[in-house]
């Protein structure tokens, strides 16, 4: 068994667009037992925010599908506020108020955030969530930059 199995999972996220809306791409970098697995994707005409949250999603969809990660803390480092204040804090309002804004307009992207809140709580793991500074020459956050750079240049 390797020495590594039980310690945290650590994934970085990002997501973009060439103009917003327009061609989209995502990323994310899952680093557990030493092991790096990249995962990025896109979409023809999409926004920055479902990219940021698709990379997440797709991250512990993912986690949640491999035995070997079962059970295990998470942390997720993004570059996104927008994931991680409505991921920790502006859901439970958003919940409390049957999806709806504070000023009662209906959630943007609650389609993706739905989607996110279960798998971030349904999983029997613990997740943390992180902001990093983009563009700040953090390896993963580059790395996850790159990838999404690349899958909006399969749609432009």
């Amino acid at each position: 068994m390797d020495e590594n199995s039980n310690s945290e999972i650590i994934i970085f996220t990002d997501g973009g667009c060439s103009g917003n809306p327009g061609p989209g791409g995502w990323a994310a970098v899952i680093l557990a037992d030493g092991k790096e697995i990249q995962l990025s994707g896109g979409a023809a005409q999409t926004t920055n925010n479902r990219m940021e949250l698709s990379a997440a999603i797709s991250a512990l969809e993912n986690v949640a599908g491999n035995p070997c990660m079962k059970n295990r803390g998470i942390s997720i480092y993004s570059d996104s506020q927008y994931v991680k204040n409505g991921i920790t804090v502006w859901i439970k309002g958003w919940k409390a108020r049957g999806w709806k804004t504070a000023d009662k307009k209906p959630v943007k992207n609650q389609d993706l955030w739905q989607k996110l809140d279960l798998l971030a709580n349904s999983t029997g793991k613990t997740v943390s969530w992180k902001w990093v500074k983009g563009h700040a020459g953090i390896k993963y956050n580059e790395l996850c930059d790159t990838l999404c750079g690349k899958e909006i240049a399969k749609f432009s």
